[in-house]
């Protein structure tokens, strides 16, 4: 089969791979319909790693079932899935305990494990969830970075009525608008540098945008309201990761979910807030819980699938799986010009 193997900075190749296999009972083999490069493969590119050389890429797909092992009982094959690509142990004190994304042997397809930038793939059975009928392939693409914004919120606590202010608002922050809305946020508000991500963020419900070029977030969100009820780190940036802490109310909510590729630097009147405001500081890690892998995963199928969290304006580009090495390097040129981008492995066909 083919697939996109990787094996240094800025090396990603297109070429045969071995065709996988069942090892174990509870295996199964997808043919991938649909994969999404996700900011984080972005960074591996660049200069992160890890490099394990040839290993395949890629962990946001969905596919259709061709091979079941004979242990397996929830798909069939012929069955459309959306993949989770969280491997974790089931047998650690967080697994056990109903936490998964604290698993002590926590990994992910694409690093150590045979990813989706191919043809075929070999998963557990269990990290696979039926689409729902209607669903088409675009859309169950989007499902993994969906419940990377949906886990975060269920750290909250977040209410009907609530509001919210999302700090970012590329692919991961646009998820969280929108998953926001669906939680019940009557106002939301979207902030970042690009007016180009703002106007698409209200496609995705934010009913305030904020270019945060040259203000002060502390003092701009107070033109609204006398802080929000959550603040959402999406960005992933130093200096945003900061300044996040000065939007919400007294005891408040922040959930950091953008990963900071720099070490973070907190200025005192932003660190005093965690204190002075006793506000709730949350991480959010990985997209999975109990009963696994969690209601994040069979929620986001269900209401993307019906159409009632729309997420596809986000997809600015489908290509060829062969394609994949030369869009990496025109996404390092001009990220600006790429939304949520798909590789397709049947357009080579």
């Amino acid at each position: 089969m083919k697939a996109l193997r990787f094996y240094a900075k800025r090396d990603l190749r297109y070429e045969d791979a071995p065709y996988p296999k069942i090892e174990k009972d509870d295996e199964v083999i997808v043919k991938v319909k649909a994969v999404g490069i996700c900011g984080s493969d972005i960074a591996r590119y660049r200069n992160l790693g890890p490099y394990v050389p040839g290993m395949i890429w890629g962990h946001e797909f969905a596919g259709e079932v061709v091979e079941i092992g004979s242990a397996v009982t929830n798909v069939k094959v012929g069955d459309r899935v959306v993949g989770c690509p969280n491997l974790v142990c089931h047998a650690c004190e967080h697994c056990e305990s109903g936490h998964p994304s604290r698993c002590e042997s926590l990994n992910t397809i694409g690093a150590y494990h045979a990813g989706a930038f191919a043809e075929y793939i070999n998963m557990p059975a269990i990290n696979l969830i039926k689409m729902t009928e209607n669903m088409t392939y675009e859309q169950a693409a989007l499902v993994e970075p969906a419940t990377v914004a949906i886990h975060g919120l269920y750290q909250t606590n977040i209410q009907m009525g609530h509001s919210v202010a999302v700090v970012g608002c590329g692919n991961i922050g646009l998820m969280c608008i929108a998953w926001a809305k669906a939680f019940g946020a009557k106002t939301v508000y979207a902030l970042d540098l690009d007016d180009n991500q703002l106007e698409l963020a209200k496609k995705f419900g934010a009913d305030v945008t904020i270019n945060s070029s040259d203000i002060d977030f502390h003092d701009e969100i107070r033109k609204y309201c006398n802080g929000v009820d959550l603040a959402i780190e999406s960005a992933g940036n130093a200096f945003t990761a900061a300044r996040v802490l000065g939007l919400p109310h007294k005891g408040g909510q922040v959930v950091y979910m953008g990963i900071p590729y720099a070490d973070v630097p907190i200025p005192r009147f932003y660190f005093e807030k965690i204190m002075r405001n006793e506000l709730n500081i949350i991480g959010s890690w990985c997209t999975i819980s109990a009963p696994y892998p969690g209601k994040e995963w069979t929620n986001a199928v269900e209401y993307i699938g019906n159409g009632k969290v729309r997420l596809t304006d986000m997809i600015t580009h489908k290509k060829a799986l062969s394609e994949g090495p030369a869009v990496f390097e025109e996404i390092m040129e001009n990220p600006r010009g790429f939304g949520k981008v798909l590789l397709l492995p049947e357009l080579d066909k």
